[in-house]
């Protein structure tokens, strides 16, 4: 009996921090923020310098930044590479629509490999 109670105690403790412990990027990405992200990179032309699934230029792929940058750290980087990486050869785009540059930082953030 004691042991199901205790199981009981650590499984609602549980439970309860599991949320906290989560990171904000963790939860699942809006949609159409996902989607609108998707027409941005096209519209900005990123296939031409980065590549996503094997499309766009080899040189530079995409498919994990997911893993590697959280969604303020992709802004980051597409607004000042330089800031966020000395020897980047990125161009920056500072002036990217705050909309623009979150739709387009989350759908990065949707990349990882699987």
């Amino acid at each position: 009996m004691r042991s199901v109670i205790a199981f009981a105690v650590v499984l609602v403790l549980a439970l309860t921090a599991a949320p906290a412990l989560l990171r904000a990027d963790d939860a699942a990405p809006d949609a159409a923020k996902v989607e609108k992200g998707t027409q941005v990179y096209a519209a900005q032309k990123c296939s031409m310098c980065h590549a996503i699934a094997g499309k766009g230029n080899s040189k530079n792929p995409l498919d994990d930044v997911g893993s590697k940058l959280s969604i303020d750290q992709i802004k980051s980087y597409v607004t000042n590479p330089k800031g966020a990486k000395a020897d980047s050869k990125m161009k920056a785009y500072p002036t990217l629509a705050a909309e623009d540059l979150d739709a387009l930082a989350t759908y990065l953030s949707t990349l990882k490999k699987q």
